[in-house]
């Protein structure tokens, strides 16, 4: 038996004038994933409970199988295990991008997409300007990046589980101002933001980026602080053993922590111009070699938070001919297998944010009853009447044969 998930990221949305009233999975051609619920079922899953932030650190996790209630500790945790960076008892880690904002605005959570290089120049920049032991800022992908605090044993740790942040990507086009840092260590996050606020201000970087006609990276935005979860292992759960193809830190980590392989695609960018094709090549070569291959793309996320209905449409078809209809074909012809398709969260076109709420999947495979469904869409999700309240028991339903 093999099984593969795919992950379209914040691909669920509501209806789009642009599109006729459609939501871009109505209107998009996606014969693969029509197929898929020709073969099978649809459903809908709640991935994030209310009491959480819509993102995808919770969404995914419970997509995975596991529950937030009991797992969840922060985003930047995560992200800190696909970097390999082992977190002691005393140290906390924080999420770190390089944003632009002006005039209190946030008018680009990726900083015009800065480039890694770019990135890790104000990063070296702000170590050597905080000059302090504690903190260690190291530098991720484009405009994601992680602080590391240092703990020191015996010393009161300034920050909580009370403490709260604001996901950047939750804030475009907004005014920042009542979205800074709340609770225990607050004043040092909105500090060291501050710093970065007045010297990036003036950094060669910067005023490369304006003569470039880029925008600047204006400050450092820290959010999604936490500590190391403890997760149990994939194949203690289920006997499998799994990979992870992703351009995604976030990922990446959670893929880290469950004890899965991580397989890394030339091309995949984590942006619209990812490889698609890639990633589909080598979901079908891991299957080889492993029981359950998960597939995650950023791209229709990203469309979304730059409000392109368009790019989020062409994202939807090159991943549903690209990656879902390749890999479908390959388990067809390989025996017993299961695939299932599914957003970790909605992600609408019109707010540029995550947002909590139902997300259609579609599912086949051996053991899955038909259900009559002709389309893999919001509409047709949401008529099916299969619904999973508790989204991390969805998982586990696909793997053992039990969903229907």
């Amino acid at each position: 038996m093999k099984w593969v998930i795919i992950i379209p990221d914040g691909c669920a949305d509501y209806p789009v004038e642009s599109l006729g009233g459609k939501t871009p999975l109505q209107f998009a051609n996606i014969p693969a994933m029509d197929e898929i619920a020709r073969m099978g079922l649809v459903g809908q899953s709640d991935n994030v409970p209310l009491h959480f932030p819509a993102g995808s650190e919770v969404a995914n996790m419970s997509l995975m199988g596991y529950d937030p209630n009991q797992f969840f500790t922060g985003r930047a945790p995560i992200e800190a295990a696909a970097q390999g960076i082992v977190l002691g008892p005393d140290d906390w880690a924080i999420r770190c991008n390089l944003v632009t904002v002006e005039n209190q605005v946030m008018v680009d959570f990726t900083a015009d997409h800065i480039s890694s290089a770019e990135a890790t120049e104000l990063l070296r920049a702000m170590q050597e300007n905080v000059n302090d032991s504690t903190l260690e800022f190291v530098p991720g992908v484009s405009y994601r990046n992680l602080l590391i605090y240092r703990g020191r044993p015996g010393t009161p740790s300034p920050f909580s589980s009370d403490t709260r942040t604001s996901a950047p990507h939750d804030l475009t086009d907004e005014s920042v101002i009542d979205d800074f840092a709340r609770g225990p260590g607050c004043d040092l996050l909105c500090n060291w933001m501050a710093q970065s606020e007045s010297l990036f201000a003036d950094h060669p970087v910067n005023k490369a980026r304006v003569m470039q006609g880029k925008r600047p990276a204006t400050t450092l935005w820290l959010w999604g602080l936490g500590k190391t979860p403890q997760l149990a292992s994939f194949h203690s759960k289920f006997g499998i053993h799994g990979a992870m193809i992703t351009a995604v830190d976030l990922l990446r980590g959670l893929a880290a922590l469950v004890g899965w392989d991580r397989i890394e695609v030339e091309g995949a960018t984590g942006y619209l111009d990812t490889n698609y094709a890639g990633k589909g090549a080598a979901a079908i070569e891991a299957l080889k070699t492993h029981d359950v291959v998960c597939v995650h793309v950023e791209a229709t996320d990203e469309a979304s938070h730059e409000g392109r209905v368009d790019e989020k449409v062409k994202a939807l078809e090159a991943i549903d001919r690209h990656i879902v209809g390749p890999i479908h074909q390959a388990l067809q012809k390989q025996g017993e297998y299961r695939i299932f398709v599914m957003p970790d969260h909605p992600t609408p076109v019109n707010t540029k944010k995550h947002s909590h709420g139902w997300v259609p999947f579609t599912a086949c495979g051996t053991g899955i009853k038909k259900d009559g469904s002709t389309t893999y869409d919001e509409l047709s999700a949401e008529k099916s009447g299969l619904r999973f309240e508790r989204g991390w028991e969805l998982i586990p339903k696909f793997i053992q044969g039990e969903l229907s």
